[in-house]
């Protein structure tokens, strides 16, 4: 066997031709279910990057990265072994984010560049501006943790720093370019303004936080909806956790399903997402839970009556809140999320 030939599939690998694809506006296909590598402080950089050594080999041909998590830098052997086994690098499709203390105009192009360094990649098929605020917070640091150079949204700078993701796909670093953690106000600037426009937004999806009119202004606007969290995310930090969230696979709905199929009941989170159009990005570092999430894209799927069971149990429960973004004293979490339908001003 040459060294392009791909190795034959695993015993308990998906063929990835199986696995459904999403269709960006460019008419590029991005795989529907992806592997997610924020460890949340919980999982190392090595034990991460040999997921996804073990996911590609699973058949995942689509992870999710970002320059914050650390790990870009050892993920990056893991995808060159994959290529070095005979995956395609066109077969692949990766993803990357710049984070919020890179979004001066000098410093776009850089950190894009560090990250395929670090991933040792020559392009990057989606590029994320990660979060719509430039607000700085050192890794580890506790929810009640404020950058006091913290700002607002403010559009003329962030249409600053969409101008250089913009250059990026012209030098052909980028493929595709991004939002994420937006809202509909926002985003309706972003597509007024924009040259080139977003691809994807990636964005909080799961059964107990369904974002209805995010999700329908998204898709209506040719946005591929990309879906972190989509099993409740139970490894987020715990600055995250808060006494009202609710546990998306202790759902009755979600266990009844689970029963009747025979699967764990995060497996009937990743096919209700799948099923809905969005490219859920679950987090796993275990073997047998990132194969069951992948293998829950081309098993039997949900019947009709159990997508509107689960269109039912929408709780508005946000799980990500992003308290540390915050740019005033004694502000709500609220005030990221324009949920008055208005940029929450300065």
């Amino acid at each position: 066997m040459d060294s392009h030939s791909p190795r034959p599939l695993v015993a308990d690998a998906v063929n990835p031709a199986q696995v459904p694809t999403r269709t960006l506006y460019t008419g590029a296909k991005v795989p529907a279910v992806g592997l997610g590598t924020f460890g949340s402080d919980r999982f190392s950089g090595e034990a991460i990057a040999e997921a996804v050594k073990g996911a590609i080999e699973a058949g995942y041909r689509h992870v999710d990265c970002a320059a914050v998590y650390s790990n870009e830098h050892l993920i990056g052997y893991a995808l060159k072994e994959a290529m070095a086994g005979g995956v395609r690098r066109e077969d692949l499709w990766i993803t990357s984010k710049l984070w919020n203390d890179k979004h001066d105009e000098k410093d776009v192009i850089p950190a894009c560049e560090k990250s395929l360094k670090d991933l040792q990649l020559d392009y990057l098929d989606l590029y994320l501006i990660h979060w719509p605020f430039p607000n700085y917070h050192a890794p580890g640091v506790d929810v009640s943790s404020r950058d006091p150079r913290a700002k607002p949204y403010i559009h003329e700078n962030y249409m600053k720093t969409w101008r250089q993701l913009e250059k990026l796909v012209k030098m052909g670093l980028v493929r595709h370019i991004g939002t994420s953690n937006m809202t509909i106000p926002k985003l309706k600037l972003v597509l007024r303004d924009a040259e080139i426009k977003p691809a994807a937004n990636e964005m909080e999806l799961h059964p107990h936080f369904q974002q209805p009119e995010l999700f329908r202004f998204v898709v209506d606007n040719g946005i591929v909806p990309i879906g972190f969290s989509p099993i409740g995310s139970p490894q987020r930090p715990d600055r995250d956790k808060t006494p009202d969230d609710t546990v998306d696979i202790e759902d009755p709905v979600i266990v009844r399903i689970a029963q009747r199929l025979n699967v764990h009941p995060a497996v009937v989170c990743i096919k209700w997402a799948v099923q809905r159009g969005q490219v859920p990005i679950p987090f796993a570092v275990k073997r047998e839970q990132y194969v069951s999430n992948l293998r829950a894209a081309v098993t039997e799927p949900l019947t009709d009556d159990d997508m509107q069971a689960i269109a039912s149990i929408d709780k508005n429960c946000r799980l990500i809140k992003g308290q540390v973004f915050l740019w005033k004293d004694n502000q709500s979490w609220e005030d990221l999320w324009d949920v008055n339908g208005e940029i929450t001003p300065a």
